[in-house]
C-alpha cells in the first residue's frame, strides 16, 4: 500500500505540474495568434483557455504515463500493480479534467478586443528581408481591409481602394522558426484533444472505450522498451515510440481512414470501435511478450 500511495502521489504532482505548465504556454500561444490577425475577431480569454486546456490534457496524458512509468521501472515497482495503478489514475484525471472543461464552456463569455497595433501608414511584411512584398495600410489597423497599398519589388506601388482578404502580422518579434517536428507535435496533440472531445461528447461508454484503450497500449510499452541499463535511453526509446503512437492515432483518425476502415469493415463493425479494439489487442501481444520475456529470463536464472 505504501508503494500504491507514493506511485499515485507521484503520477497526481506530475499530472498537475505538466497540466499547468502546458496550458499557460499554450494560453500564451493563443493570446499572440489572436493579437496578430486582422481585421481583430472579439475573443474571450474562457474560450482560449479552454482551447490551451484541452491541448495541455492532451500532451498531459502521453507525458505523465511516460515519465511515472520510468519512474516505476527505476524504483523497482512490481509492474502488474504500477500498470494497474497509472492506468486507472490516467483515466479518472482524464475524464474528470475533459468534463469540467465541457462543464465551463456554458459559462457566459465577456468577450474583449484587440489592442490597436498601429495608425494610419502600418506597414505589414512577412520577413525582416527587404526583397519582400509588403502591404501598407493606409487607414491602419482602423480599417484593415480599407485603402491600401502594395509595394511589391521591381514593380510599381499597387494602390487598392478595398478588399475582402485578411491578413496576419509580421511574424517579428514572434518569429516563426519553429522546428518541423515540433509543429508537426503540436499538430498532432491537438488532433488528438479534439477526438477526446468528440468521443466525451458521444457518451462515457465511447469515451471510456477510447481513451481508456489508448492508457492500456501506452502503459503497456511502458514495461516493454528496455534495450538498455542507461535510465535516459529506455526513456529516449519510450518517447519515441508514444510518439509514433500519438502520429499512428492521428493517421487513422482522419476522414479518409475512417471511410477505409468503415468500407473494410462493411458495417459488420461499428467504425468507432476499430481503433480501440486495435488498441487493446496490441497492447496483449505487447503484455504476452513482455510476460514471456520475463519468464525465459527467470528460467535462466534457475537454470544458472
Amino acid at each position: 500500500m505504501r508503494k500504491i500511495a507514493k506511485l499515485a502521489l507521484f503520477f497526481s504532482l506530475t499530472f498537475v505540474i505538466i497540466l499547468v505548465a502546458a496550458t499557460g504556454i499554450k494560453f500564451l500561444s493563443l493570446r499572440v495568434e489572436w493579437a496578430k490577425s486582422l481585421p481583430v475577431k472579439p475573443e474571450t480569454s474562457l474560450t482560449l483557455i479552454l482551447a490551451a486546456a484541452h491541448w495541455a490534457l492532451s500532451l498531459t496524458l502521453f507525458s505523465s504515463i511516460l515519465i511515472s512509468l520510468n519512474y516505476t521501472i527505476r524504483r523497482s515497482f512490481p509492474p502488474l500493480m504500477a500498470i494497474v495503478c497509472v492506468i486507472t489514475l490516467s483515466f479518472l484525471i482524464c475524464f474528470g479534467i475533459s468534463a469540467a472543461l465541457e462543464q465551463w464552456k456554458a459559462v457566459p463569455p465577456t468577450h474583449q478586443t484587440g489592442i490597436p497595433l498601429g495608425g494610419r501608414g502600418l506597414i505589414l511584411s512577412n520577413t525582416l528581408n527587404r526583397n519582400e512584398t509588403a502591404v501598407i495600410l493606409l487607414n491602419g489597423t482602423v480599417e484593415p481591409r480599407g485603402p491600401r497599398v502594395t509595394a511589391i519589388p521591381g514593380q510599381p506601388l499597387i494602390h487598392q481602394r478595398s478588399t475582402s482578404a485578411n491578413f496576419d502580422l509580421p511574424p517579428v518579434p514572434f518569429g516563426d522558426d519553429t522546428p518541423w517536428f515540433l509543429k508537426s507535435l503540436s499538430i498532432d496533440i491537438r488532433l488528438n484533444a479534439e477526438v477526446f472531445q468528440q468521443k466525451l461528447r458521444e457518451g462515457f461508454f465511447s469515451y471510456f472505450l477510447y481513451v481508456g484503450s489508448l492508457i492500456f497500449l501506452l502503459c503497456s510499452l511502458g514495461y516493454t522498451i528496455k534495450f538498455s541499463v542507461w535510465p535516459l535511453a529506455n526513456l529516449f526509446l519510450c518517447t519515441i515510440a508514444f510518439r509514433g503512437i500519438l502520429g499512428f492515432n492521428t493517421f487513422f483518425n482522419t476522414p479518409e481512414m475512417r471511410e477505409i476502415i468503415s468500407s473494410f469493415l462493411d458495417n459488420k463493425l461499428p467504425t468507432g470501435l476499430a481503433l480501440p479494439l486495435l488498441f487493446i489487442g496490441f497492447g496483449i501481444l505487447v503484455n504476452l511478450y513482455s510476460l514471456l520475456i520475463y519468464a525465459s529470463k527467470r528460467r535462466y536464472d534457475d537454470d544458472i
